[in-house]
């Protein structure tokens, strides 16, 4: 007979295990020696011991699922039951009774990181509805578009959560697309309506600026123009295709006109200049007939002067208020030369001033005489009162008399 701390083969071959509950058999041995047949009982318990390390390790460590941990701890504890082995079968039963204990563990912790993982993609799925019912009612075409693709993108990578609740959120997830959608598309087709009305009344514009391009009718012509273009900017934009064509034409038309304007005007400033040039010399010539010594010579001038001024034709606008005005000027001091010189050689004037000065003449004497009685006779009070009458005849009197010099006597 042979044996070992966890088994023996008695005389017959018959194998045992011993266990807290007494022996077992094992088996029965008749292949050889008993030493052979416990080393060979001992090696089953060797591949148990193995199966069950791996089984731990694979618990620890993938994510093998609590059914499928349960059912190979199950065979494996048939395996240990059935005692076909010679080992320390109860310290194996202790390892799966920790693998069991293990595998609820790693159930439970799985429970709650699900249940967690499901909080969460509810959570972000509520804020993914919440951002698209937002965004539903806005006017950003594009980046409110191009958002919500990419919320979809975010809803598709989130985790599945219960039914009902996952079908709550997508209706109205995809209920905020589809009202954006709806108004996106309105607006896209009222915004064309207007493009077309937009079109229409651009080329009616373009017609009439085409027309207009050849006319020599500058300034009138020119205004249109400016009205057309109003016009254009409150019509709004059309197709893009069509705006563009339509602006070629309508900037080639303006274009046409205002070359041409540009042409004459360039030729008329040209002109003007060259009659600023002529006008500037005939001013110098009439101010040299400034100051007036002999009139007629100098009316003479200046009516030559006038004549051939009338003729040049126009000059540049800005210029035109000084140059006239260094005319008129000289023009002016020969009206006053001319007045002056009327007054001076008028005879029934000149009479008119030398009467009334011969009558201012004679009441000062009067009232000089007068003054001089009522000083003789005491009465200052009536002279100085004469005294100040005489003062104010005698300032009329040198008027008179600085009027009178006028007319040359």
């Amino acid at each position: 007979m042979s044996s070992d701390p966890w088994g023996r083969v008695d005389e017959t071959g018959t194998v045992y295990v011993r266990t807290a509950d007494g022996e077992q058999v094992v088996g029965s041995w008749q292949a050889g020696s008993p030493e052979e047949a416990l080393a060979y009982f001992e090696r089953k318990y060797e591949g148990l011991v193995v199966e069950i390390g791996l089984l731990e390790r694979r618990v620890r460590t993938t994510d093998l699922s609590a059914k499928d941990a349960s059912v190979a701890i199950d065979h494996l504890r048939t395996q240990v039951d059935e005692h076909h082995v010679v080992g320390d079968l109860e310290a194996l039963r202790t390892r799966l009774d920790k693998l069991v204990s293990d595998v609820e563990s790693r159930r439970e912790e799985r429970k709650a990181a699900k249940a967690k993982q499901s909080e969460e993609a509810r959570t972000a799925k509520e804020s993914l509805v919440a951002e698209a019912e937002e965004l539903a009612a806005s006017e950003q075409w594009r980046s409110a578009g191009e958002r919500l693709r990419a919320l979809v993108d975010t809803w598709k990578g989130l985790p599945r959560l219960d039914r009902k609740t996952d079908d709550e959120l997508w209706h109205r997830f995809s209920h905020a697309r589809s009202a954006f959608s709806k108004r996106r598309k309105a607006h896209f087709a009222s915004l064309d309506a207007q493009r077309e009305d937009a079109r229409k009344v651009k080329e009616k514009l373009v017609a009439e600026a085409e027309a207009l391009s050849g006319s020599t009718d500058w300034g009138p012509t020119a205004a249109r123009y400016r009205d057309l273009m109003s016009e254009w900017k409150a019509a709004g934009r059309a197709q893009r295709e069509a705006e563009d064509e339509l602006w070629a034409r309508f900037r080639g038309a303006q274009d046409v006109f205002f070359q041409a304007r540009s042409g004459v005007f360039a030729e008329r400033d040209a002109e003007q200049q060259g009659n600023l040039t002529l006008k500037e010399e005939l001013v110098v010539e009439a101010e040299k007939l400034l100051p007036v010594t002999d009139l007629k010579s100098a009316r003479a001038a200046f009516r030559s002067i006038n004549e051939r001024w009338e003729a040049i034709g126009h000059v540049p606008r800005d210029a035109r208020p000084k140059i006239e005005g260094r005319m008129h000027a000289v023009e002016r001091a020969i009206q006053e030369t001319e007045e002056a010189e009327w007054r001076r050689t008028n005879p029934e004037a000149r009479a008119r001033a030398a009467g009334l000065t011969g009558q201012l003449q004679s009441a000062v004497d009067k009232l000089q005489e007068q003054v001089d009685k009522a000083r003789a006779a005491g009465n200052d009070a009536k002279a100085d009162k004469l005294a100040r009458e005489l003062e104010g005849r005698k300032a009329l009197l040198d008027q008179a008399l600085k009027g009178l010099e006028e007319f040359g006597g």
